[in-house]
């Protein structure tokens, strides 16, 4: 499916680079692919950086072997703490005067995000002045630091900055550019960047923000690529039917036999990881078979106050209803195909539930969240997969991703299963993207 460079080879050779905020990995396979040599990686969450561990360990790299894998706080990471676990690695314990060429990280984003609801005291939001105390410490030559659209208009009253500067009114990407000119460095952006100009199946747009040393050649943004986008049928197609796999391989572009840049991973591609299918309710499957491909709860609703709806056949549905209304089954049948539809009603039939859409396969996917029951599938009445969000995230059918599947409830505080991991990633090739930018400028090249 996707590409995957070849790990082996003299490391030493390669850009070096640090992966905070890594999560599950998918800015890191996007850094790989582009050909850095991960040296360093953390993350807070012990079930990401399972996942994280795994991945790289199929890519031949390994903890204190030809790498450093971390799981804790960032507000617990300096730069001596780092470079002695750099030091503790096999193939660099006689190196001394290590420069980091580039640092990559994706600060949580929750308190940005315009997915649900915005905080701008949420405390995670403060987390990206951790990020620039550790750049100032580590000093690489190269900054990328990700995070959601919504950061481009956050506004914070009261930050204090590294040098205990404390902002009035200010915008978040103002702050940040302040932060790094204070610390030395030079810097581009931020830019908003759609993921589905760079091959991902997914109209997800983030916001990327590139700092550089004076002393280093300014890196630019990636361009858009002239390809024709990819849609999410080209993307899950042939997960539907996983008999039909490998014949469709060849015809669907994201195929899982379908490899670029060589694959040194090893995986069973007769086997299909992480695709377990939900197995939803009559009930439940009979409401998502009510929309149309395309269109969200919002949509739905409107139509059925428009034109009314035919519950004929569905017949979880009308035993629900019967508990609610005096009426019988023709009854019910009768009232729902009227047009003149209260809004109770129409909660009854659907739920409260306001943000569900079923996807639409001639076009890329809305961007992935980490709750798998936002989203329907185009033509099918249920959920999405792990391995098909993973799909349209643009990671490759190889990456397994670890854990629970899903959770809910309280736990959501504490776990990150599959779906967070993947609803919370870096889209792969839109890291590589960026990476490969960050390439050019280090090679010197324009």
């Amino acid at each position: 499916m996707f590409g995957i460079i070849y790990i082996g080879g003299d490391y030493m050779k390669k850009p070096i680079a640090i992966d905070l905020f890594c999560g599950a990995g998918g800015m890191s396979e996007g850094m790989l692919q582009a050909g850095f040599h991960i040296i360093y990686s953390n993350d807070i969450s012990k079930d990401a950086m399972k996942t994280y561990i795994h991945r790289h360990e199929q890519l031949g790299l390994y903890h204190k072997k030809n790498t450093f894998e971390s799981c804790k706080d960032i507000r617990e990471l300096d730069a001596k703490e780092i470079f002695a676990s750099i030091a503790e690695i096999d193939e660099y314990k006689n190196k001394t005067n290590i420069t980091i060429d580039a640092i990559f990280g994706g600060p949580p984003c929750q308190g940005f995000s315009r997915a649900g609801k915005r905080n701008a005291e949420d405390p995670r939001n403060k987390l990206f002045k951790e990020y620039i105390r550790v750049i100032n410490d580590v000093r690489p030559k190269y900054v990328v630091m990700e995070n959601v659209e919504g950061f481009l208009d956050t506004v914070f009253e009261g930050f204090i900055g590294l040098d205990g500067e404390q902002y009035k009114k200010d915008k978040a990407p103002s702050i940040l550019i302040n932060e790094f000119k204070k610390i030395g460095y030079n810097t581009i952006g931020p830019k908003l960047l759609n993921a589905s100009d760079y091959g991902v199946p997914q109209n997800r747009k983030r916001m990327i923000f590139i700092a550089f040393l004076p002393s280093c050649a300014e890196p630019k943004f990636p361009s858009p690529l002239k390809a024709k986008k990819v849609t999410l049928k080209d993307a899950i197609y042939d997960l539907i039917n996983i008999d039909k796999v490998s014949s469709f391989a060849e015809e669907c572009k994201y195929g899982r036999t379908k490899r670029i840049d060589g694959n040194n991973v090893d995986y069973d591609n007769s086997k299909v990881l992480n695709n377990e299918m939900s197995s939803h309710t009559k009930l439940i499957s009979e409401r998502f078979s009510l929309y149309n491909e395309g269109e969200t709860t919002f949509d739905l609703r409107k139509r059925i106050q428009t034109s009314g709806i035919d519950l004929t056949e569905k017949n979880a549905i009308i035993q629900d209803l019967l508990k609610k209304y005096s009426t019988d089954e023709k009854g019910i049948i009768k009232m729902f195909k009227e047009k003149e539809l209260t809004d109770e009603d129409i909660n009854n039939l659907l739920t409260k539930k306001g943000i569900r859409k079923k996807l639409k396969y001639s076009i890329p996917s809305p961007t992935m969240v980490t709750l798998p029951d936002d989203f329907i599938h185009p033509t099918e009445n249920r959920t999405l997969t792990v391995r098909e969000m993973a799909r349209i995230q643009s990671f490759d059918d190889s990456f397994e991703f670890l854990g629970k599947r899903t959770t809910g409830g309280p736990r959501r505080k504490l776990e990150v299963p599959q779906y967070t991991q993947v609803g919370n990633a870096v889209p792969p090739l839109l890291a590589k993207a960026i990476a490969n930018e960050i390439l050019k400028a280090l090679n010197g090249k324009k």
